[in-house]
């Protein structure tokens, strides 16, 4: 008992200083932001896709945002699979507000494979025009200048592919904002303490941006129609091209409602058993970021031990000094405005989920029952 009291202690004490290192990192991104220009010297063509299901949150707002970019020429490309979906009157309300864009509608039933988002892309890609690709989940939300932003990104040497970082913008309830204190303080610091020691290798679904040619050469869109995690499998298929996947100064915004616990649960575990069959090392290693929940293990192996109460306090003290400073650090740096008093409830249900991930590989997306094994590959659950 008394050694493991001593290991939570020494994890402890090393997650409070991946936290305080999480709060500069956040820092020095929200100045980056600020420091790089939006100008760019070459902005060539760019045909963005939308694939859309069902009637995300706010989706007409979120799709006009896209539509009012400060950008020469793009092309805009909605999918739908059903022809019932009620995201096709959405799309159809777009095309008739900006008619002097070019937007184009794709309502294709058949299915490549077993991820059905990119059995939905794969449908829309004749529909291309241009040679720059953007792919972009349906429930973001960008600033006018996020096309430029990208383009700078890509049009430097050896760039194969862009990805961007995104916020979390609750609704209404408490799941709402519990999963977006998760995006903004666990996930997006998480990446940027990442590529603070190697290059990155992450790409996200919120933005994939690569020339059609890379996007060809590593297997089109054909190649990741079986995996859930097809964002990291295509970011980590262009690495081995040789090319970087870099991450542009730009910010999208994931306007979030979780309407139950349940929502958020399954959307969280889904998640977390996603980076753990692509990443099984990088998730275990990732108990480390939970600095709370680790001193109060501490705390609990102290009392059961009967001694050690005084460096267990301690290390309590300042987990909770460093989670704080991260949260504030967020809060600054990107306008936000979380309660501070949600993080101990945040980052027990961080660890929860994290462990409950390594109880099975069952995941549940767009109203699919799923099993993921452990190379990221997607099968119907029996």
């Amino acid at each position: 008992m008394e050694t493991i009291y001593w290991l939570c202690l020494a994890l402890a004490l090393a997650s409070c200083g991946y936290v305080l290192f999480a709060a500069d990192c956040v820092r020095r991104f929200g100045a980056r932001l600020h420091r790089e220009s939006r100008s760019s010297s070459a902005a060539p063509p760019i045909t963005v896709f939308k694939p859309l299901c069902g009637p995300d949150v706010e989706l007409l707002e979120n799709l006009r945002t896209f539509c009012r970019q400060d950008y020469p020429e793009y092309q805009i490309v909605f999918g739908v699979r059903d022809p019932a979906d009620p995201a096709i009157a959405v799309a159809r309300q777009i095309i008739s507000e900006f008619p002097a864009l070019d937007l184009d509608l794709v309502i294709d039933p058949t299915v490549h494979g077993t991820n059905l988002k990119i059995s939905n892309l794969i449908n829309m890609y004749h529909r291309a025009k241009h040679n720059v690709l953007v792919i972009a989940d349906s429930d973001m939300r960008v600033g006018p200048d996020y096309l430029r932003r990208l383009c700078n990104a890509l049009n430097k040497e050896g760039a194969g592919m862009v990805t961007c970082l995104y916020l979390g913008d609750p609704l209404s309830g408490l799941p709402s904002a519990l999963g977006a204190l998760f995006i903004n303080e666990w996930f997006l610091p998480s990446v940027l303490v990442a590529t603070r020691f190697v290059p990155n290798s992450y790409c996200f679904g919120a933005t994939m941006a690569i020339p059609r040619s890379v996007l060809e050469e590593v297997g089109g869109l054909g190649a990741f129609a079986d995996y859930l995690a097809d964002d990291y499998m295509l970011g980590r298929k262009v690495l081995a091209t040789g090319r970087r996947v870099d991450i542009a100064p730009v910010l999208v915004e994931n306007r979030l409602l979780e309407p139950a616990w349940r929502d958020l649960i399954a959307h969280e575990l889904r998640w977390a058993r996603t980076i753990r069959t692509v990443q099984p090392a990088g998730f275990a290693a990732s108990f480390l970021t939970d600095a709370l929940p680790l001193a109060c293990l501490c705390l609990l192996f102290a009392w059961l031990n009967d001694s050690g109460m005084g460096f267990a306090i301690a290390a309590a003290g300042f987990a909770l000094i460093a989670r704080s400073l991260l949260h504030l650090s967020v809060n600054k740096t990107f306008n936000r405005r979380a309660a501070m008093w949600l993080i101990p409830l945040r980052d027990l249900l961080t660890f929860l989920i994290r462990a409950g991930s390594f109880l099975g590989g069952d995941v549940e997306w767009r109203r699919q029952s799923l099993h993921v094994d452990n190379g990221s590959r997607l099968s119907m659950k029996d």
